[in-house]
């Protein structure tokens, strides 16, 4: 087997496992890190504390007692600001949306720390809990924590809601009953409302692995005593954590004067895993030139292809293309393919340092042109000299003499023999569906074939075909009613009768129209469901934090055996428009938040907007939400209101300790709807475009010299 295709198939393995291997092996350290409750969150047992786990830290949390289960993961969003889903199993529990007795729930919370504790005052956080869902689990508190003596914490607060049910000494206004199977909006005609009851406990780090604590519980569990068949015999909770080296907690818990639960978290930290790469090999050093050797000149009468192909060996041997090259007396312009570093100042730093030791030593200035799919997307350059006196100083200083500028027409041709070009690869493929509350998780596993032909660089033919294994995608059966045309609730029947399918198979043209302009075209079969055209445009200054871009869609569903027909777009409850489309900007707010707002029609017909929040992390880590709303009404969308979820990237290199351009990503979302969905299609422009742009390459300029 090639060594091309050998590295392609352990790329695509890696990328479907990177993302689970990732979140499952606990990789932070113990020190900072507060024990987790049953929540979820830093706490004593069930209640809160105010202790706060170091900034970014992600945190995933499966344990319960009784009817109860839960599963939580965590985020601190900022070193004040931590949020946080769960999904929680009750058995035994009569309520709408019930499965045979046990009642699945998914809820959000939010926590601020107002005060730091100091040596007389204790740190204070305020926190709203299921503030976003169906108000079983709501409930809003203040709590303070103190350390007392060394290894001893103590805390006490007030709660409302679920906080607020036992022995309530006061009452802040009328609170609203929950709203059992409905959910999905903010509850704030709740918050802070209703009884006010105290909590209190402490806990004792006996060594630095094990700890014991105590609370007395403001929560009687009045809805799963009225629903269910929860015995709530004490107010005391008493707990054991046991915590590994690298920061995981085992925790055994004596509950409710009756029950025994168990409870496992583990914590990784995006800002502080490595940058992807290390195991790579060194770079070439950069190779000075001999004193008044930069004024030789002789070269320019002789044949040029020496230089391309010396060139090139050296840039193959960093796994990097050169596709074109022009020189000049004083200056190289390069013509750069980087399918391997997902930070590109490497590949920027690697391919100057092979520049040095290959070009005559006259060419002074050094002109790289990363391209993508055809697309120049900057010009970086540097001077020979600066590479020469600076390589063994700081990263910043190479930094401060360079420029970075648009790429547009900077370019050389690439070479004739450069394309076409033909890959393929074979793969492993997952695909899961969560919430449904007959089998909260379902997925699917299977093979899957994909090929691309490029007849030049900005034409891309490609195609991919799956052929399922073994899973249980199929056995959905779920039918809510909808009041919009079914665009994606039909997702099962697509499973059920498309095996084997083409998921999708399309002509996609990438272009450069004018400065700081990038577009593109592409046709044919887009994604699963739907085929068409899709074309877009992107306005991105290289220097920019702000892009724009315009995004027009027409489509037509296709068969369910996902092979080569489209079937018609009426469906039961509508007819699918021919049209969709999106206005979107794109925003870099610095300290690593980077924003998303697209507003349109979408594949149903409604028209709304989609905003995205993520924060991102120099080594590839991207921890994110988003939520679309649209002119549909929220009971007629159905579970969960409106569209929203959360999403983790993951480099590949974060596993792998290799330098690639893999990302996986693993999306947390509601059921699937049909309002606020958006077509897929491969290939759009701004994440190709922005990590060759100065902003997202200033970020991670510290990679330049590896």
């Amino acid at each position: 087997m090639p060594n091309s295709l050998k590295a392609t198939l352990r790329g695509s393995v890696a990328a479907t496992l990177a993302g689970l291997t990732a979140l499952a092996a606990p990789t932070a350290t113990a020190e900072g890190i507060p024990s987790y409750n049953l929540y979820g969150l830093p706490g004593l047992i069930d209640m809160p504390t105010a202790r706060v786990a170091p900034d970014a830290t992600l945190s995933t949390t499966i344990g319960g007692g009784g009817t109860q289960g839960r599963g939580t993961l965590s985020f601190q969003i900022t070193p004040r600001l931590s949020g946080s889903f769960r999904y929680s199993r009750i058995s035994d529990f009569s309520a709408a949306g019930s499965v045979d007795g046990v009642f699945y729930d998914r809820s959000f919370d939010l926590r601020y720390q107002l005060l730091d504790e100091g040596d007389l005052l204790p740190g204070v956080v305020v926190g709203l809990q299921d503030f976003i869902g169906t108000g079983l689990y709501g409930g809003e508190y203040l709590v303070a924590t103190k350390e007392i003596i060394p290894g001893l914490d103590v805390t006490g607060g007030v709660g409302w809601g679920r906080l607020g049910s036992r022995n309530p000494f006061a009452e802040t206004g009328n609170r609203p009953e929950e709203l059992l199977g409905e959910g999905g909006l903010p509850t704030y005609d709740r918050w802070f409302r209703g009884d006010v009851a105290g909590f209190a406990g402490m806990s004792y780090a006996l060594t630095e692995r094990l700890a014991f604590s105590a609370e007395y519980s403001s929560d009687t569990y009045e809805s799963e005593r009225i629903r269910g068949e929860h015995d709530d015999d004490s107010p005391w909770n008493f707990g054991v954590d046991y915590r590994f080296d690298n920061g995981a907690q085992l925790s055994l818990y004596h509950l409710y004067g009756n029950t025994i639960g168990a409870q496992v978290t583990v914590h990784t930290n995006p800002k502080d895993a490595a940058v992807p790469g290390g195991a790579e090999s060194a770079p070439v050093p950069v190779s000075p030139r001999a004193p008044g050797a930069a004024s030789d000149l002789g070269w320019v009468t002789a044949d040029t292809s020496d230089y391309r192909s010396a060139l090139n060996t050296a840039m193959t041997n960093d796994g990097l293309v050169l596709e074109g090259l022009k020189l000049e007396p004083r200056r190289a312009v390069v013509r750069l393919r980087n399918p391997r570093y997902g930070q590109v100042p490497q590949a920027i730093g690697r391919t100057a340092r092979a520049m040095t030791r290959v070009l005559p030593a006259s060419i002074e200035s050094f002109v790289i042109v990363p391209v993508v799919n055809g697309m120049a997307l900057s010009a970086v350059t540097l001077q020979r000299s600066d590479l020469e006196a600076l390589e063994h100083r700081d990263n910043a200083e190479i930094l401060a003499r360079t420029a970075i500028s648009d790429g547009f027409g900077r370019a050389p041709s690439a070479f004739d023999d450069e394309y076409p070009r033909f890959g393929w690869a074979i793969s492993p493929y997952t695909e899961f569906s969560f919430f449904d509350p007959e089998s909260p998780l379902r997925g699917d596993f299977g093979v899957r074939a994909k090929a691309s032909y490029r007849p030049t660089a900005n034409l891309v033919l490609s195609g991919s075909v799956t052929k399922r294994l073994a899973g249980n995608l199929t056995d959905i059966d779920r039918q809510d009613d909808d009041a919009l045309p079914l665009v994606r609730t039909e997702k099962a029947r697509y499973a059920k009768e498309g095996d084997p399918a083409i998921e999708q198979l399309t002509l996609a043209h990438y272009g450069r129209v004018a400065p700081n302009v990038y577009s593109r075209v592409t046709a044919g079969y887009l994604e699963d469901m739907y085929a068409g055209v899709s074309g877009e445009m992107l306005w991105k200054p290289v220097d920019s934090r702000l892009a724009l871009g315009v995004e027009l869609n027409y489509v037509k569903p296709r068969d369910f055996d996902q092979l080569f027909g489209l079937r018609s777009s009426e469906t039961r409850t509508g007819t699918i428009p021919d049209f969709n489309g999106h206005v979107s900007a794109y925003y870099d707010f610095g300290n690593g938040f980077h924003g998303q707002l697209d507003v349109g029609s979408y594949l149903a017909g409604d028209l709304g907007a989609t905003v995205t929040l993520d924060r991102e992390f120099v080594n590839g880590w991207r921890v994110g939400a988003y939520a679309t709303v649209t002119d549909t009404k929220f009971e007629d969308f159905g579970e969960g209101s409106f569209d929203k979820g959360i999403r983790i990237t993951i480099p590949l290199g974060a596993v792998s300790a290799q330098p690639s351009t893999e990302r996986s990503t693993f999306a947390i979302q509601s059921l699937t709807r049909d309002g606020g969905a958006r077509l897929k299609v491969d290939g759009r422009l701004y994440e190709q475009v922005r990590d060759y742009h100065q902003p997202e390459m200033a970020k991670s300029w510290g990679k330049f010299w590896r």
